[in-house]
């Protein structure tokens, strides 16, 4: 059935949107893709896409979309997202696009947006009984009276152009001050740091206004990074009935219907705190496909057919690990963490690699390509 219907991926050179065209094109479903123009050419070189749009801007994309694709009258086009910028501009405009696709969504024009800012969502995990680390929004600038150290800095909603490079973990005053001087953003989200034991994030989908939801996978990492995710995890299957209703009731209340990633730290007593839901395909959902649990045609299937949610569960076996090969390479082996025998051991023993792929090699010899190029051009 879903293989009659048109897929479309509005989306980045990224790994991330590369394992949702995966995941589709190994279910015999060849999106459409409307790819944004990055450093080198890594998605858009997927043997799954049916016909490619390179983009300089998401307003080129938009129209596209719009022009080429959003006729009304007959079956919806289904539309994936994996950039939180893409998500948020779609989602601003829901009033125009909900008799023309299938999308993620929360019901109405701005509703999805509203809880990508860190601070709203928060308050929502905290009204229905999370841990939420505490949390001050100020200007920049300003410390709060009642701050205590460490704290770690973030701009307030991931759709801001370079929000990455506004987290800053800093041991006192002086840190923040120096922090501060290095951003650009206004409004900054101050949070209380804790040395984690690990991270755990869960992938997922949701139909029925997140009446209907499913948790496909939970990951550890294997090893732990300060400041950013690790690249080499142990995948399960996530079997906490208590805090999977919790979320529940969080999507219903926000009304979500789509492909989902929710994180959490996990602190060195083991509890579980609170840090963001990304409202849109995610990095570690690769890795669900590969359990045999394809989170892009799951929810395709769900939005009409909610018998899915009861049928699309796979045992998760022991020993389940992925790896972002280059991240992990740079990381362990150019670090000096590990040897390159050990490495090439564990790169060998994965079930998922986020680039890697034999039935698919264009994008990772095109990247590595692009990169030698790029490098090249900096002299």
């Amino acid at each position: 059935m879903l293989k009659k219907q048109l897929f479309i991926v509005f989306v980045v050179e990224h790994y991330n949107p590369l394992g949702m065209i995966r995941s589709l094109g190994e279910h015999g479903i060849r999106p459409v893709a409307i790819v944004l123009r990055g450093k080198y050419r890594l998605t858009s070189k997927s043997r799954y896409i049916s016909q490619l749009h390179m983009v300089d801007t998401i307003e080129e994309g938009y129209h596209i979309l719009i022009s080429q694709y959003g006729r009304t009258g007959g079956a919806k086009p289904f539309v994936l997202t994996a950039n939180d910028q893409i998500t948020s501009y779609l989602d601003l405009r829901f009033d125009e696009l909900k008799n023309r696709f299938r999308f993620f969504n929360a019901g109405s024009a701005g509703r999805v947006t509203y809880f990508m800012n860190k601070e709203h969502i928060g308050r929502l995990a905290v009204k229905h009984g999370l841990n939420v680390l505490r949390t001050f929004v100020v200007n920049r600038g300003e410390i709060p009276e009642e701050i205590e150290y460490p704290v770690i800095t973030k701009a307030i909603i991931s759709t801001i152009p370079g929000w990455k490079d506004n987290v800053f973990i800093c041991h006192n005053e002086e840190e923040l001050k120096a922090a501060y001087a290095r951003m650009e953003i206004e409004t900054v989200l101050l949070q209380t740091y804790i040395v984690k034991k690990n991270e755990l994030c869960m992938e997922g989908f949701s139909a029925s206004k997140g009446s209907k939801m499913f948790i496909a996978i939970a990951s550890g990492y294997d090893y732990l990074l300060a400041d950013r995710y690790s690249p080499y995890m142990t995948i399960r299957n996530f079997n906490n009935q208590d805090l999977q209703e919790k979320l529940r009731a969080m999507l219903i209340e926000i009304g979500f219907e789509g492909i989902y990633e929710i994180e959490f730290l996990v602190a060195e007593d083991s509890t579980l705190y609170f840090s963001e839901i990304n409202f849109r395909n995610s990095t570690w959902s690769y890795a669900a496909t590969k359990a045999g649990m394809p989170l892009p045609v799951l929810w395709a299937e769900g939005m009409t057919d909610e018998t899915v949610f009861e049928t699309c569960y796979k045992v998760i076996p022991d020993g389940f690990h992925a790896m972002v090969e280059i991240a992990d390479f740079i990381e362990r082996v150019r670090g000096k963490k590990t040897g390159l025998c050990q490495w090439i051991m564990d790169l060998v023993k994965c079930r998922c690699l986020y680039y890697f792929n034999i039935r698919d090699l264009m994008p990772v010899i095109s990247m590595i390509w692009g990169r030698i190029k790029y490098l090249h051009r900096q002299g």
